[in-house]
């Protein structure tokens, strides 16, 4: 299981620049390969299609071989304002992945908590966690 989270700036000072990748392989399949760039000479990170006005984006990755993912994703976040989430399975993986974006911080980790308390619930035979 992978968590991140990313805080974008700090009140009344400009966010600086970030560039990430990240890159999950099991068994030598590719099962995400992720380049993000926010600030600075990123074009657009800041427009609606990224971030738009959230200061917090993060992203939960959860890898079991014996999953059984849902293949419909599930919107999780019931205050669009605050931050929103979505929780789906990477395309032909037995994997989740949550992405989300929120303001403030707490919000965001409210809605990972959220996608993990959900994959939990989907796929936990007895006794398993994903912790």
């Amino acid at each position: 299981m992978l968590r991140e989270e990313l805080l974008r700036g700090r009140t009344a000072e400009h966010p600086g620049h970030l560039t990430t990748r990240l890159t999950v392989r099991r068994a030598g399949r590719l099962l995400l390969d992720q380049h993000t760039a926010y600030g600075g000479p990123a074009p657009t990170w800041d427009g609606p299609a990224v971030l738009g006005h959230y200061r917090a984006c993060g992203q939960l990755l959860i890898v079991r071989p014996d999953m059984t993912a849902p293949c419909e994703p599930v919107h999780l976040g019931d205050n669009p304002a605050a931050g929103l989430a979505v929780l789906a399975p990477p395309a032909g993986s037995s994997a989740l992945r949550a992405t989300a974006v929120a303001s403030p911080s707490a919000h965001l980790r409210d809605l990972l908590d959220t996608a993990l308390a959900h994959a939990e619930e989907t796929d936990s035979p007895a006794g398993a966690s994903f912790a």
